[in-house]
């Protein structure tokens, strides 16, 4: 759709002419989020894929009411957009809708020191609301590898996680309330509403229920003492037990990620003068791989390396079992040490105790994998990432039918972290690579559809921490069985008109407007 000049004026009148941007270069900006997806579909010249047909960049709640009401009136879909960096397509629109860009909404509102909480507004980002929690003396312990570029209502909307968050708790356990726009105008502060509280409902809704302006969460002193170490394991058998009972011993640390015997060998060669060549070369030539470190000669053997994926992984298999524990205690009371030492002492049972060395190491790059996807890109292939989640006794078995479903097709390795006293989370990373931009979406739709496949017969769920958004709506009707009638009754109570960010979360439904392109 061509915003008519009519319609342009009508938006101008409600947030003022220089923030409706009808521009190319401003909605090919908005046309996607970072999903991988959507980065096959750019670099192959595919620019027209989610773009909208404005965008607007309102001020206040004044203003998003007054877009709700204009959205409900012309049959338009609104889009909530943050920082952008989403990798499940969730703040993708279509040719028939209007992204609503929300950093205006960018201050914190007040500190209570008393109750230990915060109120901050949606669109403040991540990093500058944390510096500035620390610089006070607090921190939200929130810390997803997207920190740089994410938002702190994205954090919300999405249900996401944060590196610690074995420490302090993913973010539906960090908010306190929410401040919203419904779909139907209305302002809800959840910290006012009668029982049953509706906080819950928006946490993790993706933009399809209402706009999140502000949000309560709680905080705790910033940490004053850190304790990281890194340890190995003969096999991931063994380093799954060592965190289970870690986690259920009651010594609960802040970083728990275990890397499969792939990942392990990316990070670091096996150790062992009688390794053999295969088991010396491969971890170079896949660290080289990974990282793009190829030049233009290097391109097609690149490539070469990725679409062998059945003989890569089964080489893995086949030469490696190693995996690699990066755990941390930090905090601020008086026992950290000798919980951290006790925690130690409970995993030396398992493996190998490497250090201080490997922990600190992470800890001081931990944000940097979520850096290296554009020279993957660069060099002609892509990478993509799903996070999946099951009980402890299901764990092991999800993750062999995940990788086995995914093996022919893609490099494909694994870490264990978002860990619980009854579980934990698994975050795949696969890698394909294809001759043309058609072809890579097509392989790229395989690994997903296999891959979650394997999730639905295993018994697991489909999503942990990056949200549904678009790519995972054909598996959450099997995933929560029974949930979509209750989305379904949360769309008709604050979004009859289904305005608000359609084909999200569920399937589309039969009331809302036109979804939004795959």
């Amino acid at each position: 759709m061509t915003l008519s000049n009519d319609r342009r004026a009508e938006l101008a009148s409600i947030v003022g002419d220089a923030r409706v941007l009808t521009d190319r270069a401003d909605l090919l900006a908005y046309n996607a989020d970072c999903s991988p997806r959507g980065i096959i579909l750019t670099r192959g010249r595919r620019l027209e894929a989610g773009q909208p047909a404005a965008v607007v960049q309102p001020d206040g709640v004044d203003e998003l009411r007054g877009l709700v009401e204009w959205a409900a009136r012309t049959g338009t879909a609104l889009v909530a957009y943050g920082d952008g960096s989403g990798v499940c397509r969730g703040a993708v629109g279509n040719a028939d809708s209007v992204v609503v860009d929300l950093k205006r909404f960018d201050d914190i509102l007040e500190l209570d020191e008393d109750r230990r909480s915060v109120r901050v507004q949606a669109g403040v980002n991540g990093y500058l609301f944390e510096r500035e929690m620390q610089r006070r003396g607090w921190t939200a312990g929130h810390f997803p590898s997207s920190i740089y570029c994410s938002s702190v209502g994205g954090w919300v909307a999405a249900r996401g996680a944060g590196q610690l968050s074995s420490r302090y708790g993913k973010i539906e356990d960090i908010v306190e309330s929410v401040r919203v726009v419904t779909g139907r105008g209305d302002v809800i502060d959840t910290a006012e509403s009668p029982p049953p509280d509706p906080t819950p409902w928006f946490v993790g809704s993706e933009g399809t229920l209402g706009f999140i302006t502000d949000v309560t969460l709680q905080v705790e002193p910033k940490p004053a003492d850190r304790h990281y170490r890194g340890f190995q394991f003969d096999d991931l058998s063994d380093g799954l037990e060592a965190i289970r009972r870690l986690m259920q011993s009651g010594l609960r640390p802040a970083v728990v990620r275990l890397y499969d015997p792939f990942d392990t060998l990316v990070k670091k060669a096996p150790s062992g003068d009688g390794a053999g060549t295969l088991r010396r070369a491969l971890p170079a030539a896949l660290r080289t791989a990974l990282e793009a470190r190829v030049d233009e000669w290097g391109r097609a053997a690149f490539n070469e390396l990725i679409r062998r994926a059945g003989w890569v992984n089964g080489a893995v298999d086949a030469f490696s079992s190693e995996c690699r524990l990066i755990v941390g205690y930090e905090g601020h009371t008086e026992t950290l040490q000798t919980e951290a030492e006790a925690g130690f002492d409970l995993l030396r049972r398992y493996g190998v105790d490497l250090g201080v060395e490997p922990g600190e190491e992470w800890r001081e790059h931990r944000y940097a994998v979520s850096y290296k996807q554009s020279p993957v890109f660069d060099a002609g292939a892509f990478v993509d990432t799903m996070e999946v989640a099951t009980s402890w006794s299901n764990l092991e078995s999800l993750y062999q039918r995940v990788r086995e479903a995914l093996a022919p097709h893609v490099l494909v390795m694994a870490h264990f972290s978002h860990v619980y006293t009854a579980g934990s989370s698994i975050y795949f990373t696969f890698v394909g690579s294809a001759d043309t931009a058609e072809e890579a979406l097509e392989l790229h739709q395989t690994a997903w559809r296999r891959g979650l496949d394997a999730v639905d017969g295993a018994g697991g769920s489909i999503a942990h921490h990056h949200g549904v958004g678009s790519v995972k709506t054909p598996w959450t009707g099997r995933d929560h069985r029974g949930g979509e009638a209750g989305f379904r009754a949360l769309k008709e109570a604050f979004d009859p008109d289904g305005i608000l960010n359609p084909g999200k979360v569920y399937p589309r439904a039969a009331t809302e407007p036109r979804e939004a392109s795959p």
